[in-house]
């Protein structure tokens, strides 16, 4: 996949609004891969309903979204599953973590499915996030901070022409969202992947092709 194409999007719960003002919503906004977007939104304003529109997890909303000049409304479930393991990551703002299970479990669920990355390099990815030390522990366990590290790393298990990121720093410090930041460029660097961070708030610090008020 290498574009993802919104034409005069809105979800429907702001159809009713005469004053909205965006450079996402109700306008033509074309994501291309390789490149990275920040989306900054005040908080109500539709930044987590845009992450599942594009991941197909929400169809709620007016317009059209399409990857690669197809509409999205179009596609099957076997299309979203092929998408969602070989084209399209995601990390939501509520994580969708399994308390049960451990940090290294979690990630595995993933990694299993695609047989993206080797034992060796998700250990590395716990050490330089600072959670080598929980892999062993129930994800209900963990602080919000320790569980986004996490997700991010789960985010990553897969090959991918877009990853889409919800708030991800929401809960982290300045020195693990920095490392974040550049875990991310580069895998993205590696894969030629597309990066679409939305924020009301504290950012990661990237190289951002553009940047977009919601």
């Amino acid at each position: 996949m290498k574009t993802i194409h919104l034409q005069q999007t809105l979800p429907q719960v702001f159809a009713d609004r005469d004053n909205l003002t965006s450079d996402v919503w109700h306008q033509d906004v074309l994501f291309e891969k390789g490149k990275f977007y920040l989306i900054e939104a005040a908080s109500g304003t539709g930044k987590s309903s845009l992450c599942s529109y594009l991941y197909g997890y929400r169809n709620d909303y007016q317009g059209i979204i399409c990857f690669d000049g197809r509409n999205i409304r179009s596609l099957h479930k076997a299309d979203w599953t092929h998408l969602h393991r070989q084209s399209l990551s995601i990390l939501y703002q509520e994580l969708r973590l399994f308390p049960e299970l451990t940090a290294f479990e979690n990630v595995l669920l993933k990694n299993r499915l695609t047989g993206h990355k080797k034992k060796k390099e998700l250990l590395a990815l716990f050490e330089a996030l600072g959670i080598a030390d929980r892999i062993n522990t129930q994800v209900g366990r963990l602080s919000f901070g320790q569980q986004q590290r996490v997700a991010f790393i789960r985010s990553l298990c897969q090959p991918m022409d877009f990853i889409l990121l919800d708030e991800p720093i929401s809960h982290l410090d300045e020195a693990n969202a920095t490392i974040m930041a550049q875990l991310l460029t580069d895998e993205a660097g590696r894969q030629g992947a597309g990066v679409i961070v939305t924020s009301i708030g504290k950012h990661l610090e990237m190289n951002y092709h553009s940047i977009l008020k919601l």
